[in-house]
This record gives structure tokens, sequence and C-alpha cells, in this order.
């Protein structure tokens, strides 16, 4: 698909915009010429940086705003052609530490931008970034979409009620909404300095400050990885193909790496380090 001239001059917000992968996101659909609407929280910790956006900064609209107030999400959702759903609370050890929290952003919220998109612009094409997680652990390889969902934490299950809402309000309302579930993405603007959002950051962090990396186990467990750009190539490609609203499609690197074999090979790329 010709991605190139699909979202020119498409207007555009993107929830969690200042995030890792929404900044990415955003710079993306600017070099397409979209009109691009980012909308954060700024909740410390959760990955909003002014400074993941500093390549298209007086190009984009910025408002800092949180998903869990619904008359702000009003304002913001009218007259937009998309809306890349990206904000959430990603920590499963927060979810568990303050589960009233992640219920609030991860599924409480979501049915709070729903319905300002079934109110207020219901012919909007909602695109929600869901997670891998809400498999728990896998009963046969490879998952698919017929997997049965077992999350493992309140996190997973509550990201699960926020992507069901999606499908249901396309199913009973005939609102657009796609839902991806995404696993281990890397790459630049990634949140390095602590290590609740994934163990990547964790790993690529202690390399660098010359740390003894953890390994528990044999290290044989294995896992996909998924680089931004490809992240956000599917993000665009959902939400430009009609015949994705209602699905739900996971995402899934091209080669599944160990732990182990991933942390000698960032050692290697590194050119120092131990485990």
């Amino acid at each position: 698909m010709e991605i190139n001239q699909f979202y020119q001059s498409k207007k555009i917000v993107i929830t969690g915009g200042l995030g890792f992968i929404g900044s990415n996101l955003a710079i993306r659909l600017v070099k397409l010429g979209a009109d691009v609407t980012l909308v954060d929280s700024m909740i410390p910790d959760y990955g909003g940086n002014l400074f993941n956006i500093e390549p298209i900064k007086d190009q984009v609209k910025i408002n800092f705003s949180d998903v869990r107030e619904p008359y702000s999400l009003e304002y913001l959702i009218k007259n937009q052609d998309y809306l890349f759903n990206l904000a959430g609370q990603v920590s499963h050890i927060d979810s568990m530490n303050d589960p009233l929290t992640d219920l609030d952003i991860n599924t409480k919220a979501q049915v709070f931008i729903l319905e300002a998109c079934r109110k207020f612009n219901p012919t909007i094409r909602v695109i929600f970034a869901s997670t891998r997680q809400l498999y728990g652990k896998p009963q046969y390889l490879p998952v698919d979409e017929r997997h049965p969902l077992y999350p493992t934490d309140v996190n997973g299950i509550n990201n699960m009620a926020g992507e069901w809402y999606h499908t249901l309000y396309h199913n009973i309302y005939d609102l657009n909404t796609v839902s991806l579930r995404l696993t281990n993405t890397y790459g630049p603007r990634q949140l390095l300095k602590h290590d609740q959002q994934g163990f990547i950051g964790v790993f690529v962090r202690g390399i660098i400050q010359g740390e003894k990396i953890r390994i528990f186990g044999d290290g044989q467990q294995i896992r996909d990885m998924n680089y931004v750009d490809d992240v956000v190539e599917a993000l665009l490609r959902a939400g430009a193909k009609q015949e994705c609203f209602g699905q739900v499609y996971n995402l899934g690197g091209s080669e599944p790496i160990n732990l182990l074999n991933l942390v000698k090979l960032l050692i290697e790329l590194n050119g120092s380090g131990e485990y």
C-alpha cells in the first residue's frame, strides 16, 4: 500500500503523543504532510518528554491534557480524521502496586475516548495500541489472534477491557476502530531511566553504564522484538485500510530472539559488558 500520499493533509490527534511510540509516529506523520495534534498528560515517569519531538516542535500542536478528562476529549477529537490512541499506563509493576490508577487510565479513560468519538465525531478512525501481554504465558507457538487470553497482572486485564471496548463500539455503533497488540518495541526515544516499561531499556541502559546485566533462569526465554519504525508503519497501514476496522492484529518480529542471545548481541554492539 502507498502510504506516502494517504495521510497528506489529514487531521490527526495522537494521545500519548510525547511518549516513545507517539513521538516517532508524529515525526513520520509530519513528514507525510499531516496536520498533527499531540495530547499528553506529562505524568512523571510515564514517558512523555518534549525532547522527543524536538525535530518537529514547530510543526505540531501540543495539548497538555489527561485522557481521564472527558470534556477536553470532546474538544480534541472534533473535526479530526484520525485518532491514534496510544495513551496508557504500561508498567506491569505499577499496575499491581496501584491497580485503581491503571483501571482509570487503561479502561475507564478508553470509554471516555470512545464516547467522545461516538457523540462528537462518529466518522473518525481510531487506531488503538493494545498489547500482547493479554495472552499471558503462551499455550502454543506462534501465538496467533485466536490464542486464549489469560493476562497475568492488572495491567493485562485492564488493557484487555480497553481493547474490547474498542471492538464493542465498532460492532454496536459502527465506529471505525482497530487494535494492534504490540510487543517489546524498541528504538529511538525509548524510556531508559527506570525498569518499569520493559526489559529492553533496562538492558540497554545497564550495558551503557557498565553494569552487570541480570538474566533470570537460563536465558532461553524467547521474545519478539519490534523496531519502532516498523510499529509506526503498522499503525499507519492499519488506519489506511477500511477492512482492518473491527479487527485485532498481533505485531510480531521477523526473527524471535532469546534473552541470553539478546544480551550477548547488545554487549557485542557496545564493545564491552558482562552478564
